[in-house]
């Protein structure tokens, strides 16, 4: 029986394109009210998932559950969905009355009910005065809103986005990305979203599902996900991280030495060790911004100091991000600058606490 307190479930869901496999054996629920983000790579089979609850592609097996429906067979325009593409692919001989109007008429809504609808919409989008006006008339960022409007208005059971705001500039991407997930959180409507931008799948998700080749490789609030990858792979495109071959060593004081293929040493925590499962070969992960430099050595109860050299600097405004070598390795290091940032050439200390080295089987470097 279907979770009706979901608002989509896939249950074991594969797609195939003749030899080609690109969706892999899928299983994921979207809850009402939530925010999904489908992240990934291109090819990774997130669009094609999408599409595959819209209704634009089909199964080759297994099920898919809207509202506790089975819909497999079912035709998009019988699915009550919201759909926001990248290119809006709004009317451009219509006005943005008409356009957002349009699914209303096609579902025969009533005339004075259209107008209150539509002008709902326009309301909940912010702009409220641009009815008769054209597609051309209007800014990329408005076009984006007006596409978000027609898809609402119609109540969708399920509201799917794929990658709605990449055409347009940074700066209005971060106002658009609050925007949208305001808008989400005021209808309340089930939302899975598709990019491959990791900031605004970070910022904006309840659910994050990291996928690569088909498949899932983690799920979960973007907090856990990101601080505790379950793969190398969700290490490496989440962020930027340090994953080094390790053997677990001994207790110290608490904690777990790792001693490092490079020769250093570091430790981590006893939640850590377990992940190993009593196996001595790993990977250890360190986030990139969990690492503190200094030209002072702060070794101490649970971090550890590693000597090394900065080669690289790459200044971004607020941070740095540092590229250090120490016993033939290179590391990166992104760090807050509070005045200028550290040299090219200096001589520095890396301080890794325990807490942020994350464990991860061996076997797959």
């Amino acid at each position: 029986m279907a979770d009706t307190s979901n608002a989509v479930e896939l249950q074991n869901v594969v797609k195939r394109y003749g030899e080609f496999t690109a969706v892999k054996r899928m299983d994921l629920t979207v809850p009402d009210n939530s925010f999904v983000t489908f992240l990934g790579p291109s090819g990774c089979g997130k669009t094609t998932t999408l599409r595959m609850i819209a209704g634009l592609t089909d199964i080759t097996e297994g099920d898919l559950m809207i509202r506790g429906k089975r819909v497999n067979s079912l035709p998009i325009h019988k699915r009550n969905l919201g759909l926001v593409f990248q290119n809006y692919a709004l009317f451009p001989h219509k006005t943005i009355f008409d356009n957002i109007a349009f699914g209303l008429k096609y579902r025969k809504v009533a005339k004075a009910d259209i107008a209150k609808k539509v002008n709902q919409a326009l309301d909940l989008v912010q702009l409220p005065h641009v009815a008769e006006r054209y597609p051309n008339q209007l800014s990329g960022g408005q076009q984006q809103r007006i596409a978000l409007a027609r898809a609402i208005v119609i109540e969708p059971d399920v509201l799917l986005l794929d990658e709605p705001l990449s055409a347009l500039d940074a700066n209005l991407r971060e106002e658009m990305r609050v925007e949208l997930k305001r808008i989400q959180r005021e209808l309340g409507v089930a939302t899975v979203f598709v990019t491959h931008d990791q900031s605004e799948a970070l910022a904006m998700s309840d659910k994050l599902v990291v996928m690569n080749n088909g498949i899932v490789e983690q799920e979960g609030a973007p907090q856990d996900v990101y601080n505790n990858p379950a793969s190398a792979f969700v290490a490496d495109f989440l962020g930027h991280s340090n994953i080094i071959p390790a053997n677990l060593g001994s207790p110290d004081a608490g904690f777990t030495r790792v001693s490092l293929k490079s020769g250093e040493t570091l430790l981590t925590t006893t939640e850590q060790t377990a992940k190993a499962n009593g196996s001595k070969d790993v990977r250890a992960v360190v986030r990139a911004e969990k690492i503190e430099l200094s030209d002072q050595n702060g070794s101490g109860h649970g971090v550890i100091a590693i000597p090394g050299k900065i080669k690289t600097v790459d200044y971004l405004g607020q941070q740095a991000r540092y590229f250090v070598e120490a016993n033939g390795r290179d590391w990166q290091v992104i760090n807050p600058i509070d005045a200028r940032p550290h040299q090219e050439g200096a001589d520095i200390y890396m301080h890794i606490a325990a807490r942020n080295c994350v464990l991860l089987p061996g076997h797959q470097d």
